[in-house]
């Protein structure tokens, strides 16, 4: 997986809780162009495991997934057509 992809937006979902985690990743995703980046950053195991897991569901890509090395990880979408 790329980790030098630029993204076109960033979303930080560190405080948020399941479900509105992927919410509001959906509505960053929605608001985008097909083949743009979104950079998010999550905390927690459901996060963790439930937005990238979502968003291949619904036709995204996942580019990356690391660790930010603060405790977090920071997940790379390109939004699909």
């Amino acid at each position: 997986m790329n980790n030098i992809v630029p993204p076109d937006r960033d979303l930080d979902i560190r405080t948020e809780l399941c479900p509105m985690t992927f919410v509001r990743t959906r509505l960053a995703l929605d608001k985008m162009a097909p083949g743009q980046v979104l950079r998010v950053h999550l905390r927690g195991a459901d996060p963790l495991a439930n937005v990238p897991r979502t968003a291949l569901e619904q036709g995204h890509e996942v580019i990356s997934l690391t660790d930010d090395g603060a405790g977090g990880a920071v997940l790379l979408l390109r939004r699909g057509g």
